[in-house]
């Protein structure tokens, strides 16, 4: 029976997403502060579990909790007290400050940035005699609030984040401290009666979060010991503070490294003299980058997250744009426990097609699409790849014959056109004419004249084709196949067969198409050769492969292949056992 709800299943998943959007939205006062205490509790979950083994639980959870948000609150407060130095000795640099807006502006002489102010300037003068009198600035003063009363106003703006950081070391102390408890109860509320999957799901979400953790913030580390050095030996005051700033903020992806590097350059360019030392910094900045991107993490990570870089782009936007900063903070985190509930929960496998950074599609199943699409370049591409990444004389199995089979596949189930799958039949056999030749195969055991075998192929051009790719695979080895499509027992294959012109059959019957021609046709040449050798190439990817040979075995056939290069080889194996002189005078 038909399920009634598969018409409108997608529109109530894309409805459900919507509501949890919402939800995330309205109630980011909750979620937020959670979501943060989650996070760290990850993050320190590891050093409780090596503490409690000597201290036990509780002291392990409450020094953990308060070494590290006492060490949270110091650098803050010390961060916070090297901006406000750097903003009060600003003033002394006014002088280089105001050289440096006069270079631009000797630069921009006569551009389009003069042209800009000269308009303003113009503009002003002509407003000023038409109002008959001078604009006066309107300066409105508050009375400073004294005593109760000033109370509120000082403290207002920090009762918000004191309360969320309060909840938030709530949060981490009651999670660790329970953490066993809590992990069982999610255990039993979203996986009652699939304890296995989700188990492994908590697992694997854990792990990855735990490694992504760990990895950023040596690779933050790293980077903040190389800033350091770079900005002190450029001359950049205050560089330790520019190093911890870089390094914490690179915890939040694409933002907060440019954040990090665009406030020491600002810096640089206000208080060293000359352009020579500022742009100095600012490629200190793009070299370091580039060296923690393209080597560092390219090393460390390995697939730490399972993210996409293009997922994660999108992810960070929208939880920026949901939560803000904090958003941008959570946004790794948050997007890794996604694709791991789209890779275990079928109702959200979508999330991880389009998140996870695993290939979606393998190398044959892409070969394919680049053909249906008529994209031969980059399907030529993916050949030339193959080639010299594998054994070359792999490609047929791995590639080619694959996407005969997947076309003959959609074919029968009707979703490709018989013109359709000529194409991919034609796009292929142009792209096996462009093959440079592949190495040399197998030798014969035994030198010797040129061996003929019969290539009978049972349903068609694929079959043909298939037969060509494995004449590629047997040049160098002595042995030629003699293609013959579909007209079987004619007389005079049937005289060649009998004066012992073939040493070998081989008959290409390429699956999904059951093997009923290939069947029937081993049947009637066992009788006309019942001494040769009749070797099927079944030849097809694994999900598409034949279950059992045995009705071919049954039925007179000799081996039956499953890949080119086991036939190629089997043939060499089989001419090279059949005495020569059982071969016709008149063989070819």
């Amino acid at each position: 029976m038909s399920d009634p709800l598969h018409a409108v299943r997608p529109w109530l998943t894309f409805m459900g997403c919507v509501l949890v959007g919402v939800v995330l939205y309205l109630a980011q006062a909750i979620v937020v502060p959670v979501a943060l205490a989650v996070l760290l509790s990850f993050l320190l979950t590891p050093i409780v579990v090596g503490l409690q083994r000597r201290i036990g639980r509780v002291p392990a959870v409450l020094a953990t909790v308060t070494v590290t948000f006492a060490a949270l609150g110091l650098v803050t407060w010390v961060v916070t007290q090297q901006l406000a130095s750097v903003a009060n000795e600003l003033p002394a640099y006014r002088q280089n400050i105001r050289q440096k807006i006069h270079d631009v502006r000797g630069v921009s002489k006569g551009g389009s940035v003069e042209v800009l102010q000269k308009t303003v300037e113009e503009i002003e003068a002509e407003m000023g005699p038409a109002t008959g009198t001078a604009a006066r600035p309107v300066v409105v003063q508050s009375q400073p609030l004294t005593g109760l009363w000033s109370f509120p106003a000082v403290v207002g703006p920090f009762v918000g984040p004191l309360t969320t950081a309060g909840l938030v070391v709530a949060l981490v102390i009651f999670m660790l401290l329970e953490r066993e408890e809590l992990r069982n109860r999610l255990i039993r509320l979203f996986g009652h009666g699939r304890l296995v999957v989700t188990t492994k799901a908590f697992d694997e979400a854990g792990r990855r979060v735990s490694r992504y953790l760990l990895v950023q913030s040596l690779v933050n580390l790293l980077y903040g010991v190389m800033v350091a050095v770079a900005l002190f030996a450029v001359g950049v005051p205050y560089a330790i503070l520019w190093a911890v700033l870089g390094a914490l903020l690179r915890f939040i992806p694409y933002v907060g490294p440019i954040v990090g590097a665009a406030a020491p350059t600002i810096i640089a360019l206000a208080v060293l003299e000359g352009w020579t030392r500022p742009l100095l910094v600012f490629g200190l900045f793009v070299a370091i980058e580039l060296f923690t991107n393209l080597v560092l993490e390219a090393v460390l990570y390995a697939g730490a997250i399972g993210v996409s870089q293009v997922a994660l782009l999108i992810a960070v936007a929208f939880w920026s744009w949901l939560w803000g900063p904090l958003g941008l903070l959570l946004a790794t985190p948050l997007t890794v426990c996604l694709v791991v509930l789209g890779k275990y929960v079928p109702g959200f496998g979508f999330v991880s097609t389009l998140m996870s950074d695993e290939a979606v599609l393998t190398t044959d199943l892409t070969y394919y699409q680049r053909i249906l699409a008529g994209d031969r370049a980059e399907a030529s591409d993916i050949v030339d790849h193959h080639l010299t990444s594998e054994p070359p004389d792999t490609v047929y199995d791995a590639l080619m014959l694959p996407a005969l089979s997947y076309a003959e596949r959609d074919r029968i189930e009707g979703r490709l056109e018989p013109k359709e799958e000529l194409h991919v039949i034609e796009a292929t056999a142009e792209l096996l004419n462009d093959m440079t030749e592949l190495p040399d195969g197998p030798k014969p055991a035994s030198a010797g004249d040129e061996v003929s075998v019969l290539g009978f192929a049972a349903d068609g051009a694929s079959d043909v084709l298939a037969l060509r790719m494995l004449a590629r695979l047997l040049e160098g080895t002595g042995i030629t196949i003699d293609v013959r499509a579909r007209t079987l027992l004619s007389v005079e294959l049937i005289d060649a067969l009998k004066c012992g012109r073939y040493r070998a059959i081989c008959i290409a019957d390429i699956p999904p198409s059951a093997p009923a021609r290939s069947r029937l046709a081993a049947k009637r040449l066992r009788a006309i050769a019942p001494d040769l050798p009749i070797l099927i190439g079944r030849w097809a990817p694994a999900a598409l492969a034949d279950e059992s040979h045995e009705a071919l075995i049954a039925a007179g056939a000799t081996h039956v292949g499953t890949t080119l290069v086991e036939t190629r080889d089997e043939l060499v194996r089989r001419t090279a056992d059949v005495p020569s002189e059982q071969a016709s005078p008149n063989a070819a």
